[in-house]
């Protein structure tokens, strides 16, 4: 059972990066389909990029990457990264240290398809192992290799 069909049963709504390309527009359409709300929150200067054609529900328009963060973290219950590049790794990286700083108090889960993710964690396991990160903020991130395992970890 994928995380998409899982959200859309649960009827769980969606807060995303805005755009209508790739995995994001997938997920956004899919979602949205499903009978669930969808909110995309883009900056200006991506819209261009990221956004071809129709988009979906709520599209919220921010100045930059900063107001996009903010927006999303203020407007989510939870984070979900999948496997994804530097962006995704900035963002997941940004949403773990605030909840560590105590900015939120949300479940920052990785969906660790075939693996993808096992060397980040490690190095979170070697950062509490070598004294950079204190033990009881390894727990801010969960992790699964399959939708339906993490959000039960995640109690979504």
């Amino acid at each position: 059972m994928t995380l998409l069909t899982i959200k859309v049963e649960r009827k769980i709504n969606l807060v995303y990066g805005g755009g209508s390309v790739g995995l994001m527009g997938l997920i956004s359409q899919t979602v949205y389909d499903g009978g669930c709300h969808v909110l995309g929150i883009i900056p200006k200067a991506l819209m261009p990029l990221e956004i071809s054609g129709q988009t979906v529900g709520e599209v919220r328009t921010v100045s930059d990457m900063h107001e996009r963060k903010a927006a999303m973290a203020r407007e989510a219950d939870a984070f979900i990264a999948l496997p994804g590049g530097y962006g995704t790794m900035e963002e997941l990286l940004e949403m773990i240290t605030w909840s560590q700083l105590g900015i939120h108090k949300k479940t920052v889960g990785l969906l660790n398809v075939d693996g993808y993710y096992n060397n980040l964690l490690a190095l979170f396991d070697n950062g509490v192992e070598e004294g950079f990160i204190k033990p009881g903020a390894r727990h801010i991130v969960v992790s699964a290799p399959t939708a339906k395992e993490l959000l039960m970890q995640m109690e979504v």
